[in-house]
């Protein structure tokens, strides 16, 4: 007999939407202020994470808190464990809300708040497609694992303690509810690096831009020595290529002009949607000032997959690498790019360390990075998670992806980023009215139900 799961899930509809208000109402921002011995990242974080600890044990789950790093729900036994990857952290709620940002509301069968779709929502969307099965006699053969973190949005520090001090197991088949669906089969290592240009003009004093490397400059600023006519030259330039700037003297130096130049902000994975305010800037001083090889730094990394550098990769499933100035400052003479580096599975990064350093244009001591994540995508893991999101939710046009971004599957073996956001919708992960359609996360109930039942019968 065919098992309905839309049917399997529907008696917990009401249940999990007031238990998600619930969990939403816990402000888990990571707090080093309040962190202690068995709350490592705080108090916020330790309430959420001891909130899925109480509800698993009011349903009968085995129950393991992990030193404050995660709260760990099994069910069931057998050999094959399908592990489940979610977190209870969240990232800060700045801006302006409509509604308060740990005070869930529910409108037009939207619910908004801080953690709706990243990852609370996700995360006990996958508790209750475990519950309709445990329920139902449907864990049979094997055992399911629901893993929440604390400490996701700031490194993932929660998985390290699991699995590397705690010696946790890996899954036997796994996936985090923390992306999009259909699937995620692969993911772009990330690396960074340093790439040090020592600046020849004593005209320029100083230039800094940027607060994290995995994020376009969107405003950079230069203090520069003032000369005849050189506000006139800079307001020229930057109105004839269409940035916004700023010219005025400095409050500090005698004879200075301040000079901030605005780009637009985006993603370290996706540099091509931004405009890096310091590298317009950069390039503006080394045309201004003669000096060639600034210019070109400038240009080699405006385009941001890496031909002008000279260290472009490429791969069928991961495609093309990126190359992202996320910082710039200078220290004395030294003018210092902060690189977020994103790459394919073809990459040796001492190969593209070389092919960075041939260029003549400063140098790149050495560039550090995690591998990229690739399953096959005929895989049984694949084929599976993709059937089950494919024939529960009747989308057949949405292809499974590989992303240039990074989720816990990388943390984890044998684990694939499987939903739960749904294509064309917009909540506002990451940003003021963060929010998540009902609809969308009752889907995902049945979704996951039948993916993990149809892992449950996958061969080891």
């Amino acid at each position: 007999m065919k098992l309905d799961f839309k049917k399997l899930v529907k008696p917990y509809e009401k249940e999990s939407v007031s238990k998600l208000q619930e969990y939403i109402k816990i402000d888990s921002v990571n707090d080093m202020s309040t962190a202690k011995e068995g709350q490592p990242f705080g108090e916020g974080v330790k309430n959420a994470l001891d909130y899925m600890a109480k509800l698993g044990k009011e349903e009968g789950f085995e129950v393991d808190t992990c030193e404050g790093y995660c709260t760990e729900l099994t069910y069931g036994t057998g050999d094959k464990m399908i592990g489940i990857f979610a977190h209870a952290d969240v990232v800060p709620a700045t801006g302006e809300w409509k509604y308060g940002p740990f005070e869930p509301v529910i409108e037009d069968d939207v619910m908004y708040g801080r953690g709706t779709s990243d990852d609370k929502g996700p995360g006990l969307a996958a508790f209750y497609a475990v519950k309709a099965l445990k329920d139902n006699g449907l864990i049979d053969g094997y055992k399911v694992r629901l893993v929440y973190g604390g400490d996701e949005e700031l490194g993932g520090r929660c998985l390290e303690h699991y699995f590397h001090v705690l010696n946790k197991p890996s899954p036997t088949y796994g996936f985090t509810p923390d992306a999009e669906f259909p699937l995620i089969y692969g993911e772009k290592g990330i690396g960074g690096y340093i790439h040090e240009y020592e600046l020849k003009n004593d005209n320029i004093i100083s230039l800094n831009g940027g607060t994290a490397a995995n994020i376009v400059i969107d405003e950079a600023t230069a203090l520069v020595k003032k000369e005849k006519d050189l506000d006139r030259q800079i307001a020229s330039y930057f109105k004839l290529i269409g940035v916004n700037f700023t010219i005025k003297e400095s409050p500090e130096l005698k004879d200075v002009l301040e000079v901030k130049v605005f780009g637009k902000a985006a993603h370290g994975s996706t540099p091509e949607y931004g405009i890096n305010a310091g590298l317009l800037l950069i390039k503006f001083l080394g045309h201004h000032y003669g000096d060639d090889a600034l210019e070109k730094l400038s240009d080699n990394y405006i385009e941001p997959t890496g031909k002008k550098l000279g260290a472009y990769y490429e791969s069928e499933f991961l495609h093309n690498s990126t190359y992202n100035v996320g910082i710039i400052k200078t220290e004395g003479r030294t003018l210092k790019l902060t690189v977020n580096f994103r790459y394919p599975e073809n990459v040796d990064l001492d190969d593209a360390c070389r092919k960075i350093n041939a260029q003549n244009i400063g140098k790149v001591e050495s560039i550090k990075g995690g591998k990229p994540l690739l399953f096959d995508p005929k895989s049984p893991m694949v084929t599976t998670l993709l059937k089950a999101y494919q024939e529960e939710s009747g989308d057949y046009e949405t292809p499974a992806m590989t992303i240039g971004g990074g989720t816990y599957a990388k943390e984890c073996e044998n684990t694939i980023a499987f939903g739960s956001h749904f294509p064309g919708r917009a909540d506002n992960i990451h940003s003021p009215n963060e929010n998540i359609h009902l609809e969308d996360y009752l889907s995902s109930q049945y979704i996951y139900a039948r993916a993990i039942y149809d892992l449950g019968k996958l061969e080891k």
